[in-house]
């Protein structure tokens, strides 16, 4: 998170500057634009000596383990003591006397010392970014300036909430296929190293040359026991290549993109992707953000850096007062139906209805595509565990066939 000098006008022509903090430039310009200033320049300044900032950098670091479920009963506890009318500085006293997590503690003891200091409790949740993403902080703002803090932070507990049920669904999709495969590697790296190189003694004790397959894995046998260290160095080159790779700007947009083709995996995450994005752009808009300053947050929870480049051309068309559906067509991700949905909405003026309901619609198909998901992997776990079923079979019963000939060829 950046900290940006920003000189801009009010909404009565006032000139007026200072700073601001954001994850860029882009979502430094719609939160002043939430603010009613227009910003003229924004540019990067270091932070100040004084700034109390050691604190919450430590506090960050050391709560990476604060979990969704935490965040969710967070969001819940604040919407419901916002509701019954207490104050903000005395729900989070209440949060913090009544937190059984150590991390929940210490972030709302952050959060005590920000609003102490006279800041927003958007520009204190700023600091941090793992516990509480942009999205989130977009949407308290939007609150705080409507006077509806109480009502975001129920639609932001179902978001919350969606999110974890989608990850929870994916977990328990994937769990039996991938103990199967780690089952059958356990199985072939057994076999590998220590039952063909019993073969491999006998036959060389004989003089007799190994069938074709069992040399192969004679061969990968002794690739892992003699030269494992060089494996080893391989495999942390390859890895550390790759998430440099995936990591780097141009790598992640392609990875993300090739992602989506993937079999099987690639449907369920357009489905996915497309649920959340109809979720949290109705979330905005029924919030009362802008569609322009709607698809900047939008785009962070998208997960795709794809997808989110896609949803800020998208902005920008609409910025340029192109209509919504032709900035939507022009990205060239979006399905049929949330076309569709989006001509309808703004025809009728009911866009965030209308995505609600593409949202409704995707979590639905998602809901059965996970259910099902086992059965649309297994074609392709059985191909893979027959192959590999049938090379261990031809290595290991192979050379057992052949032991009679290797017994006459003996003294």
């Amino acid at each position: 998170m950046a900290t940006f000098h920003y000189q801009g006008r009010s909404l009565k022509g006032q000139l007026v500057q200072g700073q601001i903090e954001a994850a860029n430039t882009a979502l430094a310009a719609d939160q002043l634009v939430l603010q009613g200033i227009t910003p003229v320049a924004i540019r990067t300044t270091a932070r100040s000596a004084a700034e109390p900032i050691q604190f919450y950098k430590y506090v960050d670091q050391w709560s990476e383990s604060w979990q969704a479920f935490n965040a969710i009963l967070f969001t819940r506890q604040i919407h419901t003591l916002v509701k019954s009318g207490v104050p903000l500085m005395r729900a989070l006293e209440a949060l913090e006397q009544s937190a059984d997590a150590a991390n929940t503690i210490k972030i709302v003891q952050a959060l005590r010392k920000s609003l102490d200091a006279g800041r927003e409790l958007s520009q204190a949740l700023i600091k941090f970014p793992r516990q509480f993403p942009s999205f989130y902080v977009a949407m308290v703002r939007v609150g705080e300036l409507s006077g509806r803090l109480e009502e975001v932070f129920m639609r932001l507990t179902l978001h919350l909430e969606f999110e974890v049920f989608i990850k929870d669904q994916v977990k328990a999709a994937v769990r039996y296929p991938m103990f199967v495969v780690i089952v059958m590697a356990i199985a072939f790296s057994i076999v590998t190293l220590f039952v063909i190189p019993a073969f491999s003694r006998i036959f060389a004790g004989a003089n007799a040359q190994l069938p074709l397959v069992t040399r192969w894995i004679v061969d990968f046998s002794n690739l892992l026991r003699l030269g494992w260290p060089y494996v080893i160095a391989a495999a942390v080159f390859i890895i550390f290549g790759w998430r440099m790779w995936a990591n780097s700007s141009a790598g992640k947009q392609r990875w993300d993109h090739w992602k989506l083709h993937l079999p099987v995996a690639g449907k369920l995450m357009t489905k996915a992707m497309l649920a959340r994005f109809s979720r949290s752009f109705a979330l905005a808009l029924k919030s009362g953000v802008p569609i322009v300053q709607s698809m900047s947050v939008v785009a962070e929870t998208v997960d795709n850096a794809f997808i989110a480049t896609k949803i800020y051309q998208m902005r920008e068309h609409v910025a340029r007062g192109e209509s919504l559906l032709r900035a939507a067509t022009a990205t060239g991700v979006f399905t049929p139906i949330v076309l569709q949905m989006l001509a309808v909405g703004e025809e009728s003026g009911a866009i965030d209805e209308m995505m609600d309901e593409v949202a409704s619609m995707y979590q639905r198909e998602l809901e059965y595509e996970l259910k099902t998901l086992s059965q649309q992997i297994e074609p392709i776990l059985i191909l893979l565990l027959g192959g590999l079923v049938l090379i261990l079979a031809l290595g290991v019963f192979l050379p057992m066939w052949d032991l009679a000939s290797v017994s006459q060829i003996r003294p």
